[in-house]
């Protein structure tokens, strides 16, 4: 059984404790707010750019001029896994949920026979990759030193996966990242990127003609390569989001259950010192009758 001193000495840790987990979560929810705000503010431009695209996709169908981007390269022997996470931790299942759905994408797709390759955003993600699949991992993207995630950032890592594409590295590319829903609900998502696949908003039924200057194959070749840095910017606000979402909920819950352990060790506590202070009482009372 612990000593008083013990007790008390871990007592005062957990109070510490629970005043970091505490602020932090206070810190959480302030960087919540604006990151959220960024993750709703890109979607309906994600929105109508993928509807446009959906259009532009349409009118080519098939063709032999449409761009690789588009038609692909004829093969889907080697994927491409692009996978987004934080890069630190503390916020829950956020970064492991992420990457167990990568990590059962390159399973299911190295059963098939298929060559897997991985790049990873945040090191959390790239920690956890490296175990597993150290053997398909070709390239990290470092974004500690990266305050506040904008387009540029995600030009650059589309310009790489690009570059990976022309020089004939792969087939298929695929991002994964968390969609926000809300300070409790992050969904690891898994989207196709190359080739490129747009789908029609629902419920939209516009069966308007429309002639395009210039072609729709220019227009395409010129819009494809955006629409790829367009996904993963906003891959990356999404991730920003629930990050910070994932963060609040971990840290309000490590900071309720710090009180509860709180609770039961200062019970624990009054009892022992009870104890104590019994067995000190019947220690005199005996020695007094012995007398």
């Amino acid at each position: 059984m612990p000593s008083l001193k013990d007790l008390k000495t871990r007592i005062e840790s957990v109070k510490s404790t629970r005043k970091i987990t505490k602020a932090m979560q206070m810190v959480a929810a302030a960087k919540l707010r604006r990151a959220q705000e960024k993750a709703e503010m890109s979607r309906p431009y994600a929105e109508r750019f993928n509807a446009v695209m959906a259009k532009l996709a349409a009118s080519v169908g098939s063709s032999d001029n449409a761009p690789k981007l588009l038609s692909g390269t004829g093969s889907d022997q080697t994927h491409l896994l692009v996978v987004m996470t934080a890069e630190r931790g503390l916020c829950g299942g956020f970064n492991g949920n992420i990457a167990k759905l990568a990590k059962a994408e390159a399973q299911k797709l190295l059963a098939e026979g298929k060559t897997v390759k991985i790049i990873t955003v945040g090191k959390k993600g790239r920690d956890a990759i490296k175990r597993d699949l150290g053997d398909h991992f070709i390239h990290h993207v470092d974004l500690t030193e990266v305050k506040n995630v904008g387009y540029g950032d995600a030009q650059g890592i589309a310009a790489g996966i690009l570059d990976r594409f022309e020089a004939g590295e792969f087939d298929v590319a695929k991002i994964f990242y968390a969609k926000f829903e809300n300070v409790v609900s992050q969904i690891p998502t898994m989207q196709q990127v190359i080739p490129a696949s747009f789908e029609a908003e629902e419920g939209e039924s516009d069966n308007t003609f429309y002639d395009f200057e210039p072609d729709e194959q220019a227009i395409l070749s010129d819009l494809l390569p955006r629409g790829v840095a367009t996904a993963i910017f906003s891959a990356l606000l999404e991730n920003g989001a629930s990050e910070q979402g994932a963060r609040m909920s971990a840290m309000d819950n490590a900071t309720r259950n710090a009180g509860e352990m709180i609770d039961k060790l200062t019970i624990q506590f009054n009892r022992s010192r009870q104890a104590v202070i019994t067995n000190e009482l019947i220690e005199i009372i005996s020695g007094a009758e012995a007398l």
